[in-house]
């Protein structure tokens, strides 16, 4: 995870947060360190970042801009924004107020743990 700035852009952040993937534990043989496809929004479609994807070994299934809606990627970005709105359902997290960046990450993992718990509870 890596927290920066409310008004950053987000594309800045790819490359350090694919950098920042662990390897993969417990893999016989050499294990992987990067993913095979990266699914992205139109926010990322730059032929710059598709590039550098590539050259990495990394399939870019980035949504194109200026093409109409039906890319198949609303599927798993739901995933995403569903994630999201469970983490906004906690009130402290909806909006940042604390200025120390180590408590916000606490009350995330806080959030995160407590989801978990209540959907371990609905399948027992």
């Amino acid at each position: 995870m890596s927290l920066t700035g409310g008004n950053r852009n987000d594309v800045t952040q790819l490359l350090p947060l694919l950098d920042k993937i662990p390897s993969v534990a417990g893999v016989v043989g050499r294990p992987r360190h990067r993913p095979d496809a990266l699914l992205a929004d139109r926010g990322y479609d730059h032929d710059k970042y598709r590039r550098l994807l590539w050259q990495r070994g990394i399939r870019p299934v980035i949504a194109e801009r200026g093409v109409e809606h039906g890319s198949g990627l609303g599927i798993f970005r739901w995933v995403v924004e569903r994630t999201i709105a469970w983490l906004h359902g906690f009130r402290r997290l909806r909006i940042r107020w604390e200025r120390r960046d180590d408590i916000h990450e606490a009350f995330l993992g806080l959030a995160t743990c407590l989801i978990t718990h209540r959907h371990v509870q609905r399948l027992c």
